[in-house]
């Protein structure tokens, strides 16, 4: 099992500049939800002047090989944003190796649906969202970009009355089809390259009669479960436009992941753009000006 340690440099391989205590404000540790007794938290960043504050907001999966922790929330990440006048909400979902990527999706369908519940305390337009991440926060931006899921009007939570849609995707190496890895047919469900994140890939189901969660070991149940979870398999027309940032070195996620996706954005006439960086891996030396790039794209999409 990768250790926190290793999963966490995956998300703290974005890392921007210190920050000032002038250049914007930080609230920790707001509850967006809770399971199994636990609490699920986000931290607010904002521009500390409110006549900055453009009304729109970015959500950050704080995410790396399905990892999260408090630990990965760097104020850095929110800077190229909350420079341009957004409002950051930086996720932490249930991690791995306790929970599973069907588990995390729920996790941020909750966190969404918190931030638009509550757009008005925070002083963004709910229709106007934006979601980013690297790696496995970019795999998990996709799906709310693709997969959102509509409220349910009859919920005694108000929460769970909003949808989980986003307006706009912005992402680094994002996984994008675990059924067709790197070349047509080929099945990546924490096997091979991705032997060291296998936890969030260890599907569970109740055994009926003991209540005990059972691994599923079934291939072609394990195929099924990992179509779901790809966000190629939810593409539509409805896609939120989308904006992908990928080294063409990349060994851990094939920039493959990336042309695939955009290649089926293109086909549905979804508003899309894929940025190479040459020579680069799963990570390179200035993402933080690529980010103002990401602001760019959010300046654009959610007018």
């Amino acid at each position: 099992m990768l250790s926190r340690f290793a999963c966490a440099a995956l998300v703290a391989v974005l890392a921007a500049p210190d920050l000032t205590a002038q250049d914007l404000t930080r609230t920790e540790d707001v509850i967006y939800g809770r399971k199994f007794g636990l609490a699920l938290t986000m931290d607010v960043f904002a521009p500390k002047d409110k006549e900055k504050a453009n009304g729109r907001g970015v959500i950050f999966c704080v995410s790396g090989g399905w990892f999260s922790s408090k630990e990965a929330v760097n104020p850095g990440f929110a800077k190229p944003f909350v420079d341009r006048g957004y409002t950051v909400f930086a996720v932490v979902h249930g991690s791995q190796p306790k929970f599973t990527i069907p588990e995390v999706l729920d996790d941020m369908h909750r966190a969404v649906r918190f931030v638009r519940a509550n757009a008005k305390k925070y002083n963004v337009d709910p229709d106007k969202l934006g979601i980013t991440g690297g790696s496995a926060g970019g795999h998990l931006s996709l799906m709310q970009g693709c997969a959102p899921r509509e409220g349910n009007a009859k919920a005694n939570d108000p929460v769970e009355r909003q949808p989980s849609r986003v307006g706009a995707v912005a992402c680094f190496y994002p996984p994008t089809d675990f059924l067709n890895w790197g070349k047509d047919g080929f099945v990546m469900l924490g096997e091979g390259a991705m032997k060291q994140f296998r936890p969030p890939f260890d599907f569970t189901e109740r055994d009926k009669e003991t209540n005990q969660l059972v691994v599923i070991a079934d291939p072609e149940r394990r195929k099924a479960l990992g179509k779901t979870i790809s966000p190629i398999a939810h593409a539509s027309k409805t896609t939120a436009p989308t904006l992908i940032a990928h080294g063409d070195a990349d060994t851990l996620v094939p920039i493959q992941q990336a042309e695939r996706f955009i290649g089926k954005l293109k086909e549905l006439e979804v508003p899309c753009e894929l940025l190479v960086r040459k020579g680069a891996g799963h990570g390179w030396k200035g993402m933080d000006a690529d980010m103002k790039l990401f602001a760019d794209w959010f300046d654009k999409h959610l007018k």
